[in-house]
């Protein structure tokens, strides 16, 4: 093929908090988004996770903004995306005190819209917007996991399962919203249905069990987040 007819590069940097997140950006959602025109996809685990002896957590947002304004400076040519949990937010990320006070599903939606806001203002007036898309789930990747408890239940290997986690389920307008307090955060409600639950491996494949389709069915917030990604190639540009 001609230099001229050649396809440009479309690659998504994924910015995740923990191992989790990891394997299911590198398993799940790059294979997905790779049918979308995207030729590289990769997931970075923020703060030097890999040199900490405990991984995962949210780090402070001049951590995090310093690694996302590397990537964008670094790499025109490149999108980038977050996917860490607000409800583990440190209090100094922008918009998180004022989402407080917002109704649960405007929560992540505010501190979203702050982040965009702050980076576009640090790279400048010729920066595209449609280069960074920040994600944040509401509360905890395995949230997803209930979109579909009898398959979870089975890839799990507990069947008998899927009555008590379709129950959790059941409390809330929709698994995104599961959560209320620290010790009942969707993972803490699984381990202790669970013993030994392993979050990378086992959450990992649960959704690819049940599919990203039914996840988008049942969580419109990532719903959302994925129709845009889906969407980036066709703004390639600076």
């Amino acid at each position: 093929m001609s230099r001229r007819g050649r396809r440009p590069a479309i690659r998504l940097r994924v910015h995740v908090e923990g191992q989790t997140e990891e394997s299911f950006v590198n398993q799940v959602l790059a294979p997905h988004l790779y049918g979308h025109s995207f030729t590289d996809i990769s997931a970075r685990l923020l703060g030097n996770a890999r040199q900490r002896t405990r991984r995962g957590g949210v780090k402070p947002w001049s951590t995090v903004r310093k690694e996302i304004l590397n990537n964008l400076q670094g790499d025109p040519g490149c999108f980038v995306t977050t996917m860490v949990d607000y409800y583990g937010l440190p209090s100094g990320w922008p918009g998180r005190t004022q989402a407080q006070q917002r109704p649960l599903p405007e929560r992540a939606r505010t501190v979203e819209a702050e982040l965009l806001d702050d980076v576009r203002q640090l790279m400048g007036r010729s920066f595209n917007p449609d280069r960074f898309v920040p994600y944040l789930m509401m509360h905890e990747f395995e949230a997803m996991l209930f979109s579909d408890c009898h398959r979870f239940a089975d890839t799990i290997g507990r069947p008998n399962l899927a009555s008590d986690l379709q129950a959790i389920r059941d409390q809330f307008d929709n698994p995104e919203e599961i959560d209320d307090s620290p010790q009942t955060a969707p993972s803490k409600r699984i381990e202790r249905l669970v013993a030994g639950y392993q979050k990378p491996l086992s959450g990992t494949q649960a959704a690819q069990a049940i599919g990203l389709n039914a996840i988008r069915v049942a969580c419109p917030h990532f719903d959302a987040w994925l129709d845009r990604l889906e969407c980036l190639p066709s703004r390639v540009g600076p």
